[in-house]
């Protein structure tokens, strides 16, 4: 599918033409990028995450053992209700139709995951994106980064320069704590400034 990932039908027709558009449920791409992203986590256990582009609940349901509470957000709906069913037996997760940086993520978090999102904002989005998780963001909490190397002809930026600018944009209000590449995937873990 081609088109312009910033207008907002742009997933809700990915999603009215394939339920799973980027085979979370089934690619082994997924599903090793999922366990690599749980083994960053630096803790055993997060008080409040969040996970920004939350699609299907693929990873949301794996970050759910983690967190005691867990908000999953997606600008479509027919992503959201999928996610919902899938997590239906996880009282502690919970999922919000959200636009990020357009809408305010409630609440703070410890955790903030930011998987296959951030290639989908321009410059400007992202220091706007960068603001919103500031505010949101607990003193000391982790923020980790998951991206596709990739081409992304239907996004403003690739993988690596959506994160480089996002790492950028942030200054110096959180810190990088740990980057690794993979083949096909980079992944970041930044740690937000502690309370004075």
């Amino acid at each position: 599918m081609t088109g312009d990932a910033r207008d907002p039908g742009y997933f809700d027709a990915l999603y009215a033409a394939n339920a799973d558009p980027w085979r979370f449920e089934t690619s082994s791409y997924e599903a090793q990028k999922y366990a690599e992203t749980i083994a960053a986590l630096s803790r055993s256990r997060y008080a409040d995450a969040v996970e920004v582009g939350c699609s299907i609940g693929v990873l949301t349901e794996q970050l759910a053992s983690r967190a005691d509470r867990l908000l999953g957000v997606d600008v479509a709906q027919a992503a959201l209700d999928k996610a919902a069913a899938r997590c239906a037996a996880l009282p502690h997760v919970h999922f919000a139709k959200l636009r990020v940086p357009d809408d305010a993520l409630p609440g703070r978090y410890d955790l903030i995951v930011l998987s296959e999102v951030l290639y989908y904002f321009d410059q400007p989005t992202l220091l706007r994106v960068s603001e919103r998780l500031r505010a949101t963001a607990m003193p000391g909490a982790d923020l980790v980064l998951v991206h596709w190397l990739g081409e992304t002809p239907d996004y403003p930026q690739t993988g690596d320069e959506a994160v480089e600018a996002f790492i950028t944009a942030i200054g110096d209000w959180a810190v990088v704590t740990r980057q690794e590449r993979r083949q096909d995937y980079r992944l970041d873990v930044l740690r937000a400034a502690p309370a004075d």
